[in-house]
Order: structure tokens, then sequence, then C-alpha cells
């Protein structure tokens, strides 16, 4: 057998330690008749995700706020009978942000050598109004999503702020990552209770972290360009995880 160093035999034996009083009496016995080990185990698996939810914006212009929204209402309707002409649900389709904003033209410095003008030649003046439309998207059918970019921007939309993948039905996914964290932990148990010359008993407690799925990873929003073309998407793969922590009763051979 494999002699442990010392800082090894150290961390081990800092892993083991009696049970709770209260949990050592439910079973019949005081705390210092039985002996634990505690170790965590992570479970994690792939899989590609099967949704994109992606963020365009409509962006308009007028010299007044009326105009501009009027322009703006008018475009995102036509962007949104573009989305349902394409097999994107209404429930896929939700308005996220409106923005309305001045735009103010910047007074010109004064020049050197010339007579200062008044003060109100300083102050910005409104010269017009832009308002901003943004819509998320739940795209379902990943290998239309290229086309359905490419759609959109025709359609008027000439802000991307964003796209990321997910995976809408992960529980089988977390369910199967909960079997190799409990496997870990229990492999784990095995290794340190034989480096220590002890019997590993049954499982005391267990405590799940908690499946755990990645935030959805955005693309960095910008301008979107009109294009004759799908745009390429790659949706990778997710990973998903749960990491749990057991408590094994132990003892020593007989």
């Amino acid at each position: 057998m494999n002699r442990l160093t010392p800082p090894a035999v150290a961390l081990c034996l800092a892993l083991i330690s009696p049970l709770p009083d209260a949990l050592a009496q439910e079973h019949g016995m005081h705390a210092h008749d039985r002996r634990t080990v505690t170790v965590s185990g992570l479970g994690e698996i792939s899989a590609a995700p099967d949704v994109a939810d992606i963020s365009v914006g409509v962006v308009t212009e007028a010299q007044t706020a009326r105009d501009a929204l009027s322009a703006n209402n008018q475009a995102v309707s036509t962007l949104t009978e573009q989305l349902k002409g394409r097999g994107v649900a209404a429930k896929d389709i939700q308005t996220t942000n409106i923005n309305l904003n001045p735009r103010y033209a910047q007074p010109e410095p004064p020049q050197p050598g010339r007579p200062r003008p008044p003060q109100e030649a300083f102050t910005p003046r409104i010269i017009g109004y832009t308002v901003t439309n943004s819509v998320r998207v739940t795209v379902r059918d990943l290998d239309k999503l290229g086309e359905l970019l490419d759609a959109v921007v025709t359609a008027g939309a000439n802000q991307m702020n964003g796209i990321s993948f997910r995976i809408e039905e992960s529980r089988a996914l977390l369910d199967e990552a909960r079997k190799r964290a409990v496997a870990d932990a229990k492999r784990k148990a095995e290794q340190l209770c034989g480096e220590l010359g002890v019997v590993l008993g049954v499982p005391v407690s267990v405590n799940e972290s908690g499946g755990f799925l990645p935030p959805p990873q955005p693309m960095m929003g910008r301008a979107m360009m009109m294009a004759s073309e799908s745009v390429p998407v790659s949706p990778g793969e997710e990973q998903l995880s749960v990491s749990v922590q057991v408590v094994f009763e132990i003892s020593t051979p007989d």
C-alpha cells in the first residue's frame, strides 16, 4: 500500500469528523460512536443548444418627436410581420426597451481674434429626435437562424444588441450530471478510505449545490449592415454541471 505523506494524512484527517449530536442520537448512537468523512463530487455534461435569443433594434430619426416615433412604429410593425411570416410565434417576440432622445447641435467654440458671441450661442440646440425600439426574438429552429438574421435587417432592423444560446429542456441533462456528481463523490470517498485503512459505510447526509446552467453567452452588439446572404452562426455547446457534498459513515476494519 502506498504511504501517505504528512500533508496528505493531515488533509484526510481533517475531512473526518464525528456526526453532530442530533444526527447521531437519531440513529441511537452517541456522537463519539460514529465517525464520518465528507467529500464533494462534480458532474458535468455538454450538449448543443436548441434555442437562440437575439436582440435587435430599430433606430429612427426625425425633426420632431412625433415623426420619429411614427417612423419607428412603422418599421417595427414591418419587422414583426416579417418575423411572423418566417414562422416565429407571437409569444417569442417581445419588446424590451423603447427610448426617445433629443439630438443636439453643439455650438462652435469662440474663435481667437473675433468678437465673443452672446451667451445664447453656446447653448446646445435641439435639432431632432431619435427613437430606439429593442425587440427580443426567441428562435427555436437554429438551422434557419442565419436566414432570419438577414431577414430582420432587410425588414428594417439597424441595430444588433446581442445573441445568446441556451438549452431549453435541460432536466434530463441535469439528472445525468447529478448521477455523475454522486459517482464522483463516492469514488473520492473510497479512495480516501483505502488510503487511510478504514471501511467506507453508508451515506448519512447529502447536500446538492444546485444544478448549474451557464448564463447565455452574448455576442457583442454592433450596428447591422444590409447583407444579401445568410449570416454565419455557430451555436457551439453548453456545459451543465451539478455539485454535491456527501457525508459517509466510516469505521475501522474488524
